[in-house]
């Protein structure tokens, strides 16, 4: 079973570093290489921190699911934003709220007992966002900057 674990994981790090490469490829100013640096690393912690232990109950827990539908709203909005800089500020501010809204849909849904157990995912999930947040506001940085607006 490790065997299988290690190769998921040298997987995904080498379609989430080709990924990066892609996306910094569009973009000549450094702060759109770290943005695209930020969402892959918070694509990459969310994913192997959901497949290791899971973050709403144990790894098997269906509602750990919801997460998949994060990636796909920050993956569809930077194809639909053609990985240009406000597009792609866009589609990290819609990937943050997707993933702030993860641990309330699961309550929604499952209804657990309330207790420090959901508080923490609350708080995990917050932390992610304010990382797609941040990488979001980077982009919106490298479009002002590409435009002639910032400095």
């Amino acid at each position: 079973m490790a065997t299988s674990h290690l190769v998921m994981a040298g997987i995904l790090l080498l379609v989430l570093g080709l990924l990066y490469l892609l996306v910094a490829s569009w973009g000549r100013s450094g702060a759109y290489k770290l943005a695209a640096g930020v969402a892959v690393a918070a694509s990459l912690l969310l994913v192997c921190g959901n497949l290791a232990v899971g973050f709403i109950g144990s790894e098997d827990n269906l509602a750990n699911l919801l997460y998949a539908v994060v990636l796909a709203v920050g993956f569809i909005g930077a194809i639909l934003a053609k990985l240009q800089p406000q597009g792609m500020a866009k589609a990290m501010f819609a990937t943050a709220l997707a993933q702030f809204a993860v641990p309330f849909v699961a309550m929604a849904i499952w209804r657990p007992e309330l207790n420090l157990g959901v508080l923490w995912v609350i708080v995990l999930n917050t932390i992610f966002a304010g990382l797609w947040v941040v990488a979001g506001w980077l982009f919106r940085r490298a479009g002002l900057a590409s435009a002639g607006l910032g400095r």
